[in-house]
């Protein structure tokens, strides 16, 4: 069974972000970038279903610029077989995202799409949605349990009232959730070896999907700093400044 994984090139989430001074959007000049977290949880799994001899192949595919090309290779060392990468330099949305993803899974035929359930760049949360329903296939999101049973797969959901268990028909997308796995770190001597895997580089005209982009982004601001708390002597005052300050009762 083949597995595909996309992963995002996102600014490491160590890094405080910044807002460019004309507030068109994020300022990423000379910034870290690394792999999106949701997306190395999936590579985990994917990974991690090779390892049980459920899946013969993993395939990474990125969608973005020439340097997410080192996001493909911390794929790769982490145990992916081979990437794929969709070169382009515009700012691909979530339904263009889908679309070329689409057309990458008709071309490679996987048997289950795993990816991070958002990117915590946009935060949209959409693709793997928008994914299932151009492919028509069954989808499972928030994963934080995946089994495979011979063309069934059994997954296990986080929903506001708990667990959810779905069992889903192959082929499926599945979107990783938090608690899905903790992603290994990659070994130097893994490292070295992927540099030697293939990564096959596309361009969005070869799968012949528009990326001109239909959203405008209007304005990025910082969220406002919150402002210090005051200490009240008794529940009376309490109730006195919610009434006359905070306007909540």
């Amino acid at each position: 069974m083949k597995v595909l994984v996309p992963v995002k090139r996102v600014l490491d989430y160590n890094v405080k972000p910044r807002v460019k001074p004309d507030q068109s959007g994020m300022d990423l000049a000379n910034l870290k970038m690394a792999m999106n977290p949701f997306c190395e949880i999936a590579v985990e799994e994917a990974v991690r279903l090779k390892e049980k001899g459920v899946a013969t192949e993993v395939v990474a595919v990125s969608i973005g610029p020439q340097q997410a090309q080192e996001t493909i290779r911390t794929a790769l060392a982490m145990g992916a077989d081979r990437g794929i990468l969709v070169q382009t330099d515009a700012d691909v949305e979530p339904l263009e995202v889908a679309k070329l993803l689409k057309a990458v899974v008709e071309a490679e035929q996987p048997k289950l799409v795993v990816m991070g359930k958002q990117a915590i760049d946009g935060d949209n949360n959409a693709v793997g949605q928008m994914l299932s329903a151009l492919l028509d296939w069954p989808q499972a999101t928030f994963a934080s349990k995946i089994e495979v049973a011979g063309e069934t797969v059994k997954v296990t959901r986080e929903v506001d009232g708990g667990l959810q268990t779905l069992e889903l028909d192959l082929p499926a997308v599945i979107t990783a959730d938090l608690r899905l796995n903790e992603p290994r770190y990659a070994s130097l001597p893994n490292i070295m070896k992927a540099k030697k895997k293939p990564i096959d580089v596309k361009s969005t005209g070869d799968y012949g999907v528009d990326t001109a982009g239909r959203l405008k982004v209007l304005k990025v601001s910082e969220p406002p700093k919150r402002t210090a708390g005051v200490k009240v002597e008794n529940a009376a005052e309490l109730v006195n400044k919610l009434k006359t300050e905070a306007g909540v009762l």
